[in-house]
């Protein structure tokens, strides 16, 4: 969902999130944003088709998600573009987020080239890395380790055997929790 509101404008976002989440009448939401009424009607209209559209049409099963991450895997540890073209839905987008602490790209990336560039840079770089895979947030992802260190890990969606979203989270802040091990309670 974070990556599907990165697509939508800062006035879609906030009429989006302020009716669907909080239920807030349009009235007030036009107050807010400093628009009339109707225009916020529309605008929530705009938004509900944006964030429908960028909805998964399918489920994809484990077995799938699980190929693609092998063959993204093998792309990104040995930089081999074609194999990241191949395994990347031509309109991706990637949304990274350095919280500030760490660089990240301050938009999303769009396209398979221009993300398949960047992720083929690693191989590039004087860096000891490693990319494995791992499930996050019930969903399949890549944990990427530089010079023995937690770097970043990445969400990615998947639709007909291809990667369409990639959301990296690169802040250290975010991240601290991932090597620890978790206490489960009831």
């Amino acid at each position: 969902m974070l990556t599907v509101l990165e697509t939508l404008s800062p006035t879609e976002r906030a009429v989006f999130v302020l009716r669907e989440v909080f239920e807030t009448p349009y009235d007030e939401i036009a107050e807010a944003v400093g628009k009339a009424p109707e225009a916020v009607r529309q605008i929530t209209h705009r938004a509900r088709a944006h964030v429908a559209a960028r909805r998964p049409r399918a489920q994809v099963s484990r077995a799938e998600q699980e190929a693609v991450m092998e063959r993204f895997l093998a792309a990104v540890s040995s930089g081999d573009l074609q194999g990241l073209l191949d395994v990347l839905a031509p309109d991706v987008v990637a949304v990274s987020d350095g919280g500030g602490v760490v660089s990240a790209a301050k938009r999303p990336m769009k396209g398979a080239e221009r993300v398949s560039t960047l992720l083929g840079m690693f191989t590039k770089l004087e860096v000891d890395f490693e990319a494995t895979s791992m499930w996050l947030n019930g969903a399949p992802a890549m944990r990427l380790d530089v010079d023995g260190k937690l770097y970043g890990v990445a969400n990615l969606a998947i639709e007909d055997g291809r990667i369409t979203r990639i959301y990296a989270i690169l802040n250290p802040d975010k991240l601290g929790w991932l090597d620890e091990e978790a206490e489960l309670s009831r």
